[in-house]
């Protein structure tokens, strides 16, 4: 496993990867966009990805302007290995690096991924409009 910086090449595999997840499903392909993730690697934030073999298996995106957890989706065969956890400590490490803003994220209830957040310390603070639970996190729980 190697775990690097996205660039912005890594934008159709990072694409695959969001489409092959199974827990929070994009219900229009359409909603996330190519320009999108070019927006967030190169003027938003920054994102990282994980490969194995030379096969881009996971990736994250910080937001710093809206102070989210843009991305964090991993191919479901490669699901339970740690990559997840990986992506997310090289995320929160440069976010808090960056800021000290609260970083927050979605996603939907009574899933691994909110399992997931609450073990790294996210607290459910809301519910989102779409139903989503809504988690923060800020620098002091993060250690920071």
């Amino acid at each position: 496993m190697q775990f690097r910086e996205a660039l912005i090449t890594d934008i159709p595999q990072m694409s695959a990867v969001r489409m092959a997840v199974k827990e929070n499903a994009l219900s229009n392909p359409q909603l996330v966009t190519e320009q999108d993730y070019a927006d967030y690697l190169s003027q938003r934030g920054k994102g990282w990805v994980c490969e194995v073999d030379g096969k881009l298996v996971g990736f994250a995106i910080a937001d710093l302007v809206k102070h989210n957890v843009w991305a964090l989706f991993i191919l479901p065969e490669y699901e339970g290995q740690g990559i997840g956890r990986e992506l997310l400590i090289a995320l929160l490490d440069w976010y808090y690096n960056e800021t000290h803003e609260t970083i927050w994220l979605s996603t939907a209830p009574d899933t691994r991924a909110a399992n997931f957040y609450r073990s790294f310390g996210f607290k459910e603070t809301d519910k989102m409009p779409n139903g989503e639970l809504k988690f923060e996190l800020t620098a002091d729980d993060w250690g920071v």
